[in-house]
Order: C-alpha cells, then structure tokens, then sequence
C-alpha cells in the first residue's frame, strides 16, 4: 500500500474510534514532513540536517466543546490514547457555539506542487549549489569579504485529513530554496547584503544569480553617509514592500477584526489605500510556495482579494471565524503542524503588480529615497499600523540612483503609506510566502542628520 493510502486509514481509524467514544464530530490530522538543511563556509560543508516529523492531530467536538490532543505513536493503541485524550480535554472547554468541521463541498484545484526532481538530486549536488553561491559572490567583487551564511533548503510533506462529515483527502508537496547572507568592506566601512530564491521546482534554483545580487547589494552601500531630514518621494525595494505588507497580514485575518485587534475592523468597503493597490491571499497560486489543494482544515484552497484598487473587500478565514460571520472559509486554516489546531494564516500573500516598470518609476523622482534595508520592523504596531524604523537605500537625483545612505529612520502610518502610494511596478518578486513588487510612496519623512 502506498504512504497515501496508509495515512489516509491511520485517519480514518482515529475518527471512527472517536466517534465510537461518543465525539459528535472528529477530524484526524496526519503530517508526514521531512527537511533537510545545509550550510557551507568557504566550501566546506559546516552543518547539514536532515529532519523528519510524523504524527496525528486529533479534534474533537461535543455539544460546543472543542478537544485537542496529538500523537507520533500511530499504532491502534496510540490512537485509543489520542483519542481518549482529546475527548477528555474537550470536556474541560467553555462551548462555542461556532465551533464546527468542515463537510466536503466540490473538488480540489489540481496543483502541481510536488516535483521529483528535489528528492530526485543528490546531497552533493545541493552542497554545491550552496558552494557556486559563495563562489559567484566572491567573483562578483574583491570587496566581499565575509560570507554569513550560504545555505541551501528542502522540504516534503504528506498532509492527510479525515473528518467525521464524510472528508477524507491527502496531498504530498515539496519545496526548495537557497539563501547567501554576506559582509563586503572597504577601509573602515562593512555593509551586509542578501539574496535568496524559494521555489516548488529545483531546475529553477540559480545560485549564481543569487552570488551575485547579494554581493551587488552589500557592495553598493558601500560609503553611505546620512542626509538630512526632509520629505521627498520613497521608493520601496520589493523586499520592503514586502516587509510593510508582512505588517498587515495579521490585520486582514478574520479573527483579528473578532477579538478589536485589526486596523481594518469595520471597514469593508471603504477606501483604505490609493486605488493602485490590490492585495492578494492565493493559496492555489500556480508555483506558489504556499500552494496546496486545501487547508489545514481540508477546505479548498482559493483566491481572496483582500483590497482591490484600494478598497477593502474582506478578510481571511477559517472555518470556525466564517461561521461566525455566517459567510464560508476562504480556506486559511493554516497548521504548520500536526501538534497544533488550525488558525487563520495567510497562504501566498501579496500586492499584485502594477503597470510601471521599475527603473521608470525611479526615473520620475528628481530627489528623493529607494530604500532597500528596514531595521527594527517588528516593533511596528499591528494594531494601530504605527511605525518607526531605521532604513537604508540610495539616493535619487534627477531620476538616476546616486549615493548610498545610511543611519536614518523613516517613520508613519500603514494606512498613510498605502494611500500614498503612486506607482507600483511590474514585476512581482516573492520572499517565501509573500511577495509584492516596487512601489513608490508619494512623500515621506525622512529623518537624518
């Protein structure tokens, strides 16, 4: 029998015996995952893990109350104990009214997220992907002095799901990813850049490329200096574009606008940001590295616009905040593992790309900031969308990038930021789950010397 199959009766097996145990509604939560991590120094392997997990969630619901309990043991005896130990932590909860499963409605996209290819290459054929990274950083410029970190990352997984209402689904996804993080100096003068690329295919992993744009990125820092304080136009980097939009992903879920804790709460429909900015969650986003056919709830994963040409348009769910709006899970029930229950998460979270492309909306600023470093973001405020950082980036004269800055602090509003924004470029670059492409920010305060 294959592991499909074989998981998918571990499950069905725990569900049964909740239900025989007296459960009103169960779901049995399988996670198989394997990972395996490597990093080189001067092209040497330093570390290399492999790590693999295996085990059951199990949820229970009874007259409102919700019980939760997992195991790694998946003999019969080890779901007996599971399931006792969920139907017995259930009787200690409050009930809720809106705690339900999810009952089986339509098909599931069909997603290609699982390539052969990553189990497929060999451990000495990833050492050297970390290897040529480390390799082209250093022929980039006799500048890069340091190398941090030069890495290369797998992952597989097999998530199978039972429920009592007739649910029984399984899928298998991979992804891969490589990642340089390195110093580059001159004189007294050090700067830091990054690179990284996250994929579902491991033909499209480019560690050259790579090499080279965190190297260009430390080398052309080099010398920055402070300005002083003003307003001028900011251009967003898609990296720091796709910090702020980090800022307000727990905002647009469904159970922050519940508990009063979402700058968004009561706004639907209303204008929240300039009519250039669509935001997206798409958790069958073909190539997405959050992309899978349904939730941690077994709910289809789907395509929710969350602002569209600035205007709100709704929020994230899962299958317990959907009822209690009395709308449907948009299929964000996200658990990254069997040890815990699913909560409202995001899945490939990002701005859509506009129309500009991104040198032209550089050359229509005459002065002003492209900022491609953030410093001190997780001390933003989620809640009220406050925010003041240290930033780093190059400086715009008549439309060319300049001289590298350094040492100041852009500071403001979310909501401000995103209905200032005038420009959103064409190209839409992904960090792992999120993404967005450049964006220009009409004016902002700058503060420096």
């Amino acid at each position: 029998m294959n592991s499909d199959g074989k998981f998918l009766n571990i499950a069905e097996n725990a569900v049964q015996r909740a239900v025989q145990n007296g459960a009103a509604m169960a779901e049995a939560y399988l996670l198989s995952s394997k990972e395996l991590s490597i990093e080189v120094r001067d092209s040497e392997v330093e570390t290399m893990k492999l790590a693999e997990d295996r085990g059951l969630g199990v949820r229970v619901i009874s007259e409102g109350r919700v019980g939760f309990a997992f195991t790694t043991r998946l003999s019969n005896d080890g779901l007996d104990q599971v399931v006792q130990q969920a139907i017995a932590n259930g009787s200690n909860t409050e009930p809720d009214q809106y705690y339900t499963l999810p009952k089986v409605s339509g098909g599931y996209p069909e997603l290609n997220v699982y390539d052969p290819g990553i189990r497929g290459a060999t451990v000495e054929g990833k050492i050297k992907m970390a290897q040529e990274m480390e390799r082209a950083a250093k022929a980039y410029d006799p500048r890069v002095k340091i190398i941090e970190t030069s890495a290369y990352q797998d992952a597989e997984v097999e998530v199978s799901i039972v429920n009592s209402l007739g649910l029984k689904s399984h899928y298998q996804g991979a992804y891969c990813g490589i990642y340089l993080a390195l110093v580059a100096g001159e004189g007294e003068d050090s700067q830091t850049g990054f690179a990284l690329k996250y994929g579902l295919k491991y033909s499209e992993l480019d560690p050259a490329a790579i090499g080279s744009k965190a190297a260009e990125r430390a080398v052309r820092m080099l010398g920055a200096k402070q300005v002083g304080s003003q307003r001028v136009p900011v251009v967003l980097d898609p990296y720091i574009a796709t910090s702020f939009l980090g800022l307000l992903a727990p905002a647009l879920s469904g159970e922050a606008v519940q508990k009063g804790r979402s700058l968004f709460a009561g706004k639907v429909g209303q204008q929240v940001a300039s009519n250039l900015v669509t935001i997206v969650d798409d958790g069958r986003l073909p190539g997405g590295i959050a992309s899978a056919p349904f939730d941690g709830e077994g709910v289809p994963t789907s395509e929710t616009v969350l602002i569209q040409g600035g205007q709100l348009k709704g929020f994230l769910h899962n299958t317990y905040t959907a009822a209690k709006e009395g709308i449907c899970s948009t299929g964000n029930g996200v658990r990254g593992t069997f040890k815990g229950t699913p909560e409202v998460g995001v899945t490939n979270f990002f701005i859509k790309p506009g129309q500009q492309e991104h040198n032209n909306i550089i050359k229509e600023v005459k002065n002003g900031l492209y900022v491609t470093e953030v410093m001190g973001m997780h001390t933003a405020n989620p809640i009220s969308g406050d925010f003041s950082v240290g930033a780093a980036g190059i400086w715009i004269e008549k439309g060319e990038l300049t001289k590298p800055v350094r040492n100041i602090a852009i500071a403001g509003n979310i909501m401000d930021l995103l209905g200032a924004v005038d420009a959103v470029g064409s190209e839409l670059e992904f960090f792992g789950g999120k993404g967005a492409p450049t964006l220009r920010i009409s004016s902002m305060s700058i503060s420096g010397s």
